[in-house]
């Protein structure tokens, strides 16, 4: 079995912003994210995906819980 690892990666879920159907997983560093707010006020997220369920390309924000 393969270690949970405790550095600044981290799991998150991608939520449709229009219908709220959960589509994706995917995993961000926390400390460049923490570095693009400090310097130029920006964010990696939304992220424009397909949605399956819209069946269009949609913003698609952050989500801590996994289903």
């Amino acid at each position: 079995m393969a270690k949970k690892s405790k550095g600044p990666r981290q799991i998150v879920g991608l939520k449709c912003s229009v219908c709220n159907a959960f589509g994706y997983v995917t995993e961000f560093n926390k400390n460049n994210e923490q570095l693009k707010k400090q310097t130029s006020n920006e964010s990696t997220f939304p992220l424009s995906k397909y949605c399956k369920v819209c069946r269009k390309h949609t913003e698609h924000k952050q989500s801590k819980k996994l289903k």
